[in-house]
């Protein structure tokens, strides 16, 4: 895979990472996002897309979706690449002080600045309590969906009851030959409007769904070919299927930034607050992720965050220039 070559490299493409983008951009630095669920958004886009939001100045609420639209919107004429559906496994300072980063999928990113936005770490699915699930990972088991496409013509089971589960189900629904969603109760805890549309799926026959029960184990010779389903009443049935997609959620852990010689303090990197720079030259941590003296978990407090960052991180991209500071309206919006 060919190197990206960036300013900042942004691990991390929630919505602080997405605003980081805005103030990097108006100083004229480029940025690469990277980040392991496969579209932008964050804890926003995929745990709770329609929860409003209450302390964004200017709107008295906003739907956490809509936001990350407007964030998507507001860094569209800056350009940025983005690396979804990946993690960053390695880092490497070079003799010249940049940095390169190694995704589990190969990419490599050369940068000068390295900024963690990642919320409360790298997210990693919850997994369920199926007999042989791991065995069968890559070969028919996902727990996010990168391309839906893999999924056209073929029959596809998914578990779980929340947000993800029903809006996958739907999807699926016009791609997959056939769609199984089986959840342990009989009502779900996402939205009343998708559970509704899940409903009359099912009772037009477009999908199939198994309410209390769960999947107990799965089997297939090389790649997966059949679920094994336990009901309330103890009753065994068996599904055939060429995918299952388990969604139960995601877990933050911090992953294997912790092994990069950041000061870390119970999962949190530690940071100045002059720039939210780490111990490490030209590695900053922003949002969630970071902690000092009085740190509020907060977006607005991440964007703050990130605007003090990206005045520091020029002096790491362009270290033969002065920053003289400006309000946007002098700066203006312009694309690179």
């Amino acid at each position: 895979m060919a190197l990206i070559t960036t300013d900042l490299c942004i691990i991390g493409a929630g919505p602080v990472g997405l605003f980081a983008v805005f103030e990097a951009g108006l100083l004229k630095m480029r940025c690469h996002l990277i980040d392991v669920l496969p579209q932008v958004g964050g804890q926003l886009s995929e745990i709770y897309p329609q929860k409003p939001i209450y302390d964004i100045p200017g709107f008295s609420s906003i739907n956490a979706q809509q936001l990350v639209n407007g964030l998507m919107d507001q860094i569209a004429p800056f350009k940025p690449t983005f690396s979804l559906g990946e993690r960053v496994e390695q880092l490497h300072q070079l003799d010249d002080a940049s940095f390169i980063l190694e995704t589990n999928d190969g990419t490599e990113v050369h940068c000068k600045a390295v900024v963690i936005a990642g919320g409360l770490g790298c997210f990693e699915p919850r997994k369920p309590a199926i007999d042989r699930l791991e065995d069968f990972e890559g070969k028919g088991v996902a727990y996010m969906i990168k391309n839906p496409e893999v999924y056209r013509n073929t029959k596809v089971v998914l578990s779980g009851g929340g947000d993800s589960a029903l809006d996958w189900t739907i999807f699926l629904a016009d791609i997959a030959s056939e769609v199984t969603l089986v959840h342990r109760g009989d009502t779900f805890r996402g939205s009343p409007d998708s559970a509704e549309k899940v409903f009359g799926l099912a009772t037009q026959g477009k999908i199939n769904l198994v309410l209390q029960s769960h999947i107990t184990s799965i089997n297939g010779n090389g790649h997966l070919q059949e679920v094994n389903i336990l009901n309330r009443n103890s009753e065994e049935s068996i599904i055939e299927t060429n995918h299952l997609i388990p969604l139960y959620g995601l877990t933050p852990k911090l992953g294997p930034i912790a092994d990069w010689g950041l000061n870390i303090n119970f999962s949190a990197i530690e940071v100045n607050t002059f720039d939210y720079s780490t111990n490490v030259p030209g590695i900053y941590a922003i949002g969630d992720i970071n902690t000092y003296p009085g740190k509020l978990k907060l977006i607005l407090c991440g964007f703050h965050e990130a605007a003090l960052m990206a005045q520091s991180a020029f002096r790491q991209v362009y270290p033969e220039q002065k920053l003289t500071f400006k309000y946007t309206t002098v700066y203006g919006v312009t694309a690179f």
